[in-house]
């Protein structure tokens, strides 16, 4: 998905977030990930019902075709 979002911005964050249980009581979702420009523009939300992933959340870097944690970038 990060990389067919290149044409809006050369600088994508991709943010995991598992959603407190107040928000998921609300939104029906267990967590969502969130494309972004870096400079909180949203380019794109997924939401999803479970997750098994084992972070509460995550913060990665897609730069330059490249997928980087961010220790990397």
């Amino acid at each position: 998905i990060a990389k067919s979002l290149m044409n809006r911005s050369g600088f994508i964050t991709v943010d995991f977030k598992k959603l407190s249980e107040e928000q998921q009581d609300f939104t029906g979702y267990k967590c969502e990930i969130v494309y972004s420009d870096g400079n909180d523009n949203v380019l794109e939300r997924h939401r999803y019902h479970d997750t098994d992933f084992p972070l509460d959340e995550l913060r990665l870097f897609f730069v330059n075709n490249t997928l980087m944690l961010p220790s990397e970038y």
